[in-house]
């Protein structure tokens, strides 16, 4: 994928609803980091965040928005799968 379709890819992915394989809502994905130089995606940010996610350990950014590496996502479609065993 080069950095303009990564580009598009992940602008399909904002304000998509985050699940666990489990059915746990974690909350909406507000933007994506990603590696500038590859365009690798790297971490969600979600907005809305359930009381379930925020008690969890999960990696926060500047500002406090939680963080959910891309690497757990599972599955895109009308909502975004993570496996949660990978960010726990």
């Amino acid at each position: 994928m080069n950095m303009a379709e990564g580009y598009k890819y992940s602008k399909q992915l904002l304000g998509k609803v985050v699940v666990s394989k489990n059915g746990k809502r974690f909350g909406e994905v507000s933007n994506v980091v990603f590696e500038s130089r590859t365009g690798e995606l790297l971490q969600l940010v979600l907005k809305n965040p359930t009381i379930y996610c925020e008690g969890l350990d999960l990696e926060k950014d500047s500002v406090g928005n939680l963080l959910v590496p891309f690497s757990s996502v599972v599955a895109v479609g009308d909502y975004l799968v993570i496996a949660e065993e990978d960010i726990i």
